[in-house]
């Protein structure tokens, strides 16, 4: 059994320590790290699994940005202790944190990674959507939470920063469903106890 929070504050010194442990260092000089200084996370999607020891064995996080002008979700990074990694931790949390960020209203996601991994999350490599170099666009993945909301978004990804950041709550529903707490769960392949 885990438990499955949203991020705090108070959890930021654990999680980062995760991240730490789970990749290279100098992590924090990717481009996708240059789009996320200075926002804050959607604080909602950023969720953390703890395992029965109160352990943090995994994180996922979101950060608002834009492509051609159209509010997307950045996912990443996510993480899972070498310790818990192949036990279907991270597809628990991508599918968990997708399912949430489709009910506050979001339309479309994108993140840098290996398509063979996040495809059968139902992302799919993006056309036209430049990151920051040096990114390879081979990487650059998006999936639709709304059908065709990739359809004509393209340009390059810009952070989403001071007034865009009050549009793009305006444009769209972003507040978390009430309860959205901590739960206790038991991800596919896991036993209750």
């Amino acid at each position: 059994m885990y438990e499955l929070c949203p991020e705090t504050p108070a959890d930021t010194p654990e999680v980062e320590s995760l991240m730490d442990l789970c990749f290279a260092p100098g992590r924090t000089a990717l481009s996708s790290y240059r789009l996320r200084e200075g926002v804050p996370a959607v604080a909602p999607l950023c969720l953390l699994l703890r395992n029965e020891y109160g352990v943090p064995v995994g994180a996922i996080r979101y950060w608002p940005v834009r492509v051609g002008g159209k509010p997307v979700l950045l996912l990443g990074p996510v993480a899972v202790h070498p310790t818990a990694q192949g036990e279907g931790l991270g597809g628990f949390l991508m599918r968990e944190s997708l399912t949430r960020a489709a009910r506050m209203g979001w339309a479309r996601v994108m993140l840098v990674g290996d398509l063979p991994y996040y495809g059968r999350f139902g992302f799919r490599k993006l056309e036209g959507v430049e990151m920051p170099p040096p990114t390879n666009p081979e990487r650059v993945l998006g999936l639709e939470l709304v059908p065709g909301a990739w359809t004509g978004v393209a340009g390059a990804v810009e952070r989403e920063t001071g007034r865009d950041v009050a549009a793009g709550i305006e444009e769209m529903r972003r507040d978390p469903p009430q309860g959205w707490r901590c739960v206790e769960v038991a991800p596919k392949g896991h036993s209750a106890g």
